[in-house]
């Protein structure tokens, strides 16, 4: 295994972490308390400035304007402009786009890829994934009840999704639902690419999560497809291959997801020291950061996020070398082990911080909000761990049964 930074990348990181902290974590009080649509043209402000440095949108194919980086270079691109929840709509990486972008490119027609993709690199419109259901289990998409029904050149599509995240101004929608109920499990299901102003697409809210609606690409929606009718031409890949193309998406972006929380860990690590350091907590001057249970935090948060960080380098380098399928075991195991790291260092600076932490004059309170979510989206932990136990427990099943 073989982690070295090319003197390229290491140029671009160095960049990418001085315009964070000059550009784009300066933005977060306006996104905390101020007005939306002053946010947006900083934002916009902001990404201008990063097409002029050649660092938009890195992650997307060559051909589009992309870099072309490795799952590797990505993973440390993603930690870097993950310290800030503005860094990846700045650098034109955000999710649920930046995956579709990546499905749209393997699996869709030259046609889909004209209309669509390319002004979904460009950062000229906005996309949402439409997958999670209400009353059918996120963790096993083969339950799906949202259903796709030909008729002549058309789809119909009937049914009711939740968690369609920037649904919100976005223009379109893939939606995963069910074509074939009568094939396996594994084979009902497809990919359609449904506009947002098709008749029949109704976004019925943004979903509140922790007292907080959000609005647009900052939102989840609440979505009912009724009788919503979409050429044939839409649909993504083979008829079917939903759940492949699904798994394909959440791969690499489960590496994507870990990476901008070890952002997050790393920053709130750095401002916990920060705070720590500053708090006086006695008439002789000492500071919290006397206290031997601070040091022991500092301590603990700064092995488990380069462990983290190192585990999830693996697991990319893994993809980049032997592919998503093979990777399945490391992917597993950074998606609950690097949340719970990220979480641990939110709540540790929260707690450094006092009061101060729960208030939104840090940023701090809004990842305890939002970044709860971690360790139930793309797979929850008790998901991915029976997953992985079971494989390791297999791989012994010979040696006591033998």
């Amino acid at each position: 295994m073989d982690f070295q930074v090319s003197e390229e990348m290491s140029v671009r990181l160095a960049m990418i972490r001085e315009f964070m902290d000059r550009e784009v974590i300066p933005l977060e009080g306006e996104m905390l308390h101020g007005d939306p649509d002053t946010l947006a043209a900083g934002v916009a402000a902001a990404q201008e400035k990063v097409k002029q440095m050649g660092l938009w949108a890195p992650n997307h194919p060559v051909e589009f304007g992309g870099l072309g980086l490795s799952m590797v270079d990505h993973g440390l691109f993603a930690e870097a402009v993950g310290r800030s929840p503005l860094g990846m709509t700045v650098f034109g990486t955000q999710a649920p786009d930046a995956g579709n972008i990546e499905i749209l490119h393997k699996w869709g027609t030259p046609e889909q890829k004209e209309r669509w993709m390319r002004p979904l690199i460009e950062g000229e419109i906005r996309s949402c994934f439409s997958m999670t259901e209400p009353e059918t289990a996120g963790s096993n998409p083969t339950l799906l009840a949202t259903t796709a029904v030909r008729d002549g050149d058309e789809y119909v599509i009937n049914g009711q999704k939740w968690f369609t995240s920037s649904a919100d101004g976005a223009a379109f929608a893939i939606v995963m639902a069910v074509t074939d109920p009568q094939a396996p499990p594994h084979q009902r299901a497809s990919m359609i690419i449904v506009p947002t102003d098709t008749p029949g697409f109704n976004l019925v809210r943004n979903v509140s999560v922790m007292g907080h609606t959000g609005s647009g690409h900052a939102s989840h929606a609440e979505v009912i497809y009724q009788s919503c009718r979409v050429p044939v031409s839409n649909l993504l890949g083979p008829e079917g291959s939903g759940f492949l193309i699904a798994q394909d998406r959440l791969g690499p972006g489960r590496v994507h997801h870990c990476m901008r929380w070890l952002g997050i860990a790393d920053r709130a690590l750095e401002m916990m020291c920060r705070r720590a350091n500053q708090r006086v907590i006695a008439e002789d001057g000492s500071t919290l950061a006397d206290r031997q249970v601070i040091q022991h935090w500092a301590a603990e948060l700064d092995a488990e996020i380069r462990g983290a960080r190192l585990q999830t380098l693996h697991a990319a380098w893994m993809i980049d070398e032997y592919g998503t399928k093979t990777a399945r075991d490391e992917i597993s195991a950074i998606k609950f082990e690097v949340a719970n790291t990220m979480l641990r260092a939110v709540d540790r600076a929260i707690q450094v911080h006092g009061a101060l932490g729960v208030t939104d004059d840090t940023i701090l309170s809004y990842w305890y909000r939002h970044e709860r979510a971690a360790r139930i989206y793309d797979g929850a932990d008790e998901v991915h761990k029976t997953s992985l136990g079971r494989r390791v427990l297999r791989r012994f099943a010979t040696e006591t049964t033998g």
